[in-house]
């Protein structure tokens, strides 16, 4: 019998150690970290402990994953009543920018919108060159990356220079009329793999103030 015919046996007949209680008692196997010999209950044990560590690891995770996301629902919670309170585009403006700073910790957020009737005189209502436009409406979802040769970074005045990550967020559905962009001196803050389900809900949320408001 080798060690195939062995391990079928057992598979095939658990009662095996039930009838013969004294095996597992005498039974040795090496130990999982180390040289050692242990008795196969033992080392089951160990196995066992193993399983449990990882799954603590999971579990731990999990919790955290979870606590994040719920602290980013209250902020955009918050974010969501302060729009929808908002009498009129300015006091929107304001308090867009106000929520991404101090809640989202961005330091350094521009909106613009093209195709409405914002006054001149704002800084959202500042020209936006034909293939940005274009660029916008292509892109059909929030966009993580980079700064480096982005031409959106110039839309960040003096603070263009430190900009080292963007997110870009298009505004409206059926047709793009304006964007949402978010700048970090962090590298890592926006990055393309990242989730961007909270950017897209921010995106809605400023499309439908901003519609709703001019």
């Amino acid at each position: 019998m080798n060690t195939d015919d062995l391990a079928r046996f057992l598979r095939a007949n658990p009662q095996f150690f039930d009838q013969n209680p004294e095996l597992l008692e005498s039974l040795q196997v090496p130990h999982p970290h180390g040289g050692r010999a242990i008795p196969l209950a033992e080392r089951q044990t160990v196995a066992l402990r193993e399983k449990a560590r990882v799954l603590e690891g999971r579990l731990g995770e999990l919790i955290s994953n979870a606590a994040q996301n719920d602290a980013i629902s209250e902020k955009v919670h918050r974010l969501t009543v302060a729009l929808v309170g908002a009498r009129d585009f300015p006091a929107l403006a304001r308090s867009l920018y106000f929520h991404l700073r101090e809640d989202f910790a961005v330091p350094h957020v521009a909106l613009r919108v093209w195709g409405k009737s914002v006054p001149v005189d704002f800084d959202e209502a500042r020209p936006v060159a034909e293939h940005e436009r274009h660029q916008a409406a292509l892109m059909g979802a929030p966009q993580c990356g980079p700064a480096q040769g982005n031409a959106f970074v110039a839309w960040f005045g003096d603070a263009a220079e430190h900009i080292r990550s963007l997110a870009l967020v298009p505004l409206g559905e059926t047709a793009v009329f304006g964007l949402l962009a978010m700048g970090s001196e962090d590298p890592k803050r926006f990055y393309p793999d990242m989730g961007t389900l909270y950017l897209r809900r921010i995106g809605e949320l400023c499309a439908a103030g901003v519609a709703a408001r001019l």
